[in-house]
């Protein structure tokens, strides 16, 4: 476990679709409050209804459909991601500087977080040098690739995280076709998700299993209600 804390991160989970901007100003607000220790640290989990969002390395050439969905411009790193029903987007407010102070170590624990989430329905997930998110690898006859199931985009405000990870549950993946997810093209390598897989999995389950592989590397939750 990641220097457990002895009070635990609260664990919001949001019901049905929430609005992209309102959002980001309740996680902006809740990153104040940490800053100033004025509230706790925290998870929250929800839904965006379809959108498109682009980090601060986002290249123009890589919206393919500008028009098709919302496009948000963020202070998260990476580049052009998508957001939508039936992917679990979590924002993480952690104070680094209670965890070390170390953005690298706090990325390797993101991708330990979601790859030990995988684990628990035995896909095996994967880190690549140069590709940031976590990768499955796929093989048919005569034929393998490598799909991204996870997405991580962060940004650090006086050394408190937000922004945060994107698991893909069951969504539309031709949504990811108006875009060149974070500068990767199609003809590389794909997108996939837990129902792309095979896998009958619920949001439910995906966020059970979040929670218990989240506990696991950054320390104890508890229940909390969403900040919208």
């Amino acid at each position: 476990m990641n220097d457990p804390q002895s009070t635990p991160i609260g664990w919001a989970v949001s019901p049905g679709l929430t609005a992209y901007e309102p959002a980001v100003a309740a996680m902006e607000q809740r990153v104040a409050l940490i800053q100033d220790g004025a509230a706790g640290e925290l998870a929250w989990l929800l839904e965006h209804p379809p959108l498109y969002t682009a980090g601060v390395s986002a290249k123009p050439e890589d919206l393919l459909a500008p028009d098709r969905f919302p496009v948000f411009r963020t202070g998260r790193g990476g580049q052009f991601t998508y957001h939508g029903p039936g992917q679990r987007v979590v924002y993480v407010m952690l104070d680094l500087r209670r965890r070390g102070r170390d953005v690298t170590r706090f990325v390797a624990d993101l991708e330990r977080w979601l790859i030990a989430t995988l684990a628990q329905f035995n896909v095996k997930g994967e880190i690549r040098p140069g590709r940031v998110g976590v990768w499955v690898t796929r093989k048919g006859p005569g034929w393998s690739r490598e799909d991204k199931i996870a997405a991580i985009g962060v940004r650090l405000r006086k050394w408190v995280s937000f922004h945060g990870v994107a698991f893909n549950v069951e969504p539309d993946l031709e949504h990811f076709s108006g875009i060149t997810p974070c500068g990767i093209s199609a003809s590389e390598h794909g997108v996939t998700s837990l129902v792309d897989l095979g896998l009958p999995v619920t949001l439910a389950d995906a966020d059970a299993a979040l929670r218990t592989a989240f506990e696991d590397v950054f320390g104890a939750t508890r229940r909390e209600e969403p900040l919208i």
